[in-house]
């Protein structure tokens, strides 16, 4: 199916979203105030070495320290990786965005969790030294940003990986031959001392077109070594592309057939990279230039709206309900409106059915990473359970980032993995309500209510003849006085105090204060 993108690219924030069959697919936005630094490659300091977890905090000039695990230290040793152990399990659609799993032929951490046993990380680091490393994971939430020693250079087709003697193809070229053809190209190709994947958009290409863009990161490299000594930790030896050349290297496939964007400045460096790099694509790069903007025009705008709605609605009426947490997404499945036309059984199933390809399209969307349960409606038959799973697993296979899952369980849950980099782009896009501190609900007003009371009466005991001021919503005001009125005068009797109820404007039921403002004469 083609595809078109549109960038909408401002002074601080681009924004580009794939066109699928004329419908949203993917979005991505990068903002000058929180660029990603998955990719990058830093010359760090170890400032804390921790044995009992097998890992290191390195220094590498971000708000906060990063993270080293023991199993993304790469020692060099040469029983360490076998051929195909090395490869990619995905190519660089093994990302939960554009940006690279520290680029797409990072040795897997499935891989390294094969291997059971480590030498103590004590005797690889100490602290105060200084290593190379490159950003695997962004920081997300609370978590700072995870790193790796296993260094890698994306190009266009290439992958360059200093310090591996191998190579591999992307796994996603499924075609014997084609992988055989490539791999002696690589042979031909690969620099001593290095390492060389094929990435899935090479499928086809010739020796001279790949020996061109091994010359391009070769480049790159040298650029990194020329640095390395000179520079002192921390500090930033390479930084990957922005997101408009991200699009260019990652995004665009041989069914891209336009590019739409609406900055002319970034239209020339386009189509100066085209020439250079994607010259054998039948891919047209135009400059917009309307009165409308460009993502009203093709109703992206909208879709991005929705991105922060938690139910999403499905076709024949049933919903999805999402509920994303730090380290762990919950998605609902209910009938919603669909009552069916047959029996309970079909209305179930094509709920299901329907169900699992708009989750593979909103995890998509969403760029949701981590671990995903899904929550289908019970399904009585066998048949009916497989038939979903294998949709899902059909539906998430069009998805770039690594996913795999779990076999539906009796309950009818199923465990998605999804590889994470960066952060969603719902949570990109928003922040914690300041309303309800980002738990999704506020306390009712008569729980407010009865809260005040609460404490009001231990404030009264404890302040005999004080005067009381209570600063509440106007709608918890109201209900104190209509409802607790008697409790109020009682309260003033028994304790001798005075007690004033003054509205706010806070808008907020649970904001409210209890104070003294002096004491009775």
């Amino acid at each position: 199916m083609s595809k078109e993108i549109l960038i909408n690219s401002g002074i601080r924030e681009v924004r580009a979203a794939v066109l699928t069959g004329g419908n949203v697919s993917e979005i991505f936005i990068e903002r000058v105030n929180k660029k990603s630094a998955a990719g990058n490659i830093y010359k760090g300091k170890v400032v804390k070495v921790l044995p009992g977890m097998q890992s290191a905090f390195v220094e590498i000039g971000l708000q906060r320290a990063a993270f080293l695990h023991i199993a993304d230290i790469y020692t060099g040793s040469s029983d360490e990786l076998s051929y195909e152990e090395s490869m990619p399990e995905d190519d660089s659609e093994a990302n939960e965005n554009y940006d690279k799993e520290n680029s797409e032929t990072r040795v897997s951490e499935e891989i390294h969790s094969e291997q059971q046993h480590y030498a103590p990380i004590a005797e690889i680091l100490t602290e105060g030294q200084e290593i190379i490393v490159q950003v695997a994971k962004d920081a997300i939430a609370a978590k700072g940003a995870r790193l790796t020693t296993h260094l890698t250079i994306p190009g266009r087709y290439l992958v360059l990986m200093p310090g591996y003697e191998h190579i591999g193809v992307s796994r996603k070229i499924e075609n014997e031959a084609e992988r055989e053809r490539l791999k002696d190209i690589l042979v031909q190709l690969r620099p001593e001392g290095m390492g060389l994947i094929a990435r899935t958009v090479s499928d086809g290409l010739s020796l001279e077109e790949l020996k061109a863009d091994l010359e391009y990161i070769k480049g790159v490299w040298a650029g990194v070594e020329a640095v390395t000594h000179s520079s002192t930790a921390p500090s930033l030896l390479y930084e990957d592309h922005n997101l408009i050349y991200k699009i260019l290297r990652d995004v665009v496939t041989a069914d891209t057939t336009r590019i739409l964007i609406d900055n002319k400045e970034d239209y020339d460096k386009m189509q100066e990279f085209f020439v250079n790099h994607l010259s054998n694509l039948d891919l047209k790069i135009e400059y917009y230039q309307g009165d409308e903007p460009l993502f009203d025009l093709y109703n992206v705008e909208i879709e991005v709206n929705r991105l922060l709605d938690k139910k999403v609605w499905l076709r024949s009426g049933g919903s999805i309900v999402i509920d994303q947490a730090e380290a762990l997404t919950v998605i609902d499945v209910n009938t919603g409106k669909y009552v069916g036309r047959h029996n309970f059984d079909d209305t179930i199933l094509k709920t299901n059915l329907e169900a699992s390809k708009e989750i593979a399209h909103q995890l998509k969307m969403r760029n949701i990473g981590g671990i995903i349960i899904v929550d289908f409606i019970d399904m009585e038959r066998v048949e009916d359970r497989e038939k979903v799973l294998t949709t899902l697993e059909q539906y998430l296979k069009e998805d770039r980032a690594k996913t795999s899952v779990v076999n539906i369980s009796p309950l009818g849950l199923v465990e998605i993995t999804r590889k994470r980099v960066r952060d969603s782009v719902t949570r990109i896009i928003s922040e914690p309500c300041p309303y309800c501190e980002g738990r999704g609900v506020i306390k009712s007003k008569i729980t407010v209510c009865y809260e005040i009371m609460r404490q009001l009466t231990q404030l009264a005991a404890h302040h005999k003849g004080a005067n009381i001021l209570i600063e509440a919503n106007v709608d918890v005001a109201d209900l104190i006085l209509e409802h607790e009125r008697e409790s109020i005068d009682n309260m003033e009797q028994l304790y001798g105090v005075h007690i004033e109820i003054q509205q706010n404007n806070s808008g907020i039921f649970d904001r409210y204060k209890l104070k003294i403002t002096g004491y009775k004469h």
